[in-house]
């Protein structure tokens, strides 16, 4: 398992304020709704779950339409 495969970033007025890496998909996604939850009311902030071994983007917060 790689520790650092989950990445989390938080952006805000298009700089980057935040990172948090886990191995564990799970983990990583409760941290996601935990930074949603604490964060979300900040202007113009993003956060992003991605899989730095696939590239993929999991989940975006706001969501794109």
């Amino acid at each position: 398992m790689n520790p650092n495969r989950y990445h989390l970033t938080r952006i805000t007025a298009g700089r980057t304020v935040q990172h948090g890496w886990w191995g564990s998909e799970a983990t990583a996604r409760r941290k996601f709704s935990a930074w949603v939850g604490n964060y979300s009311t900040i202007p113009d902030t993003r956060i992003t779950l991605a899989d730095d071994e696939t590239g993929e983007t999991l989940t975006e917060w706001p969501n794109e339409a």
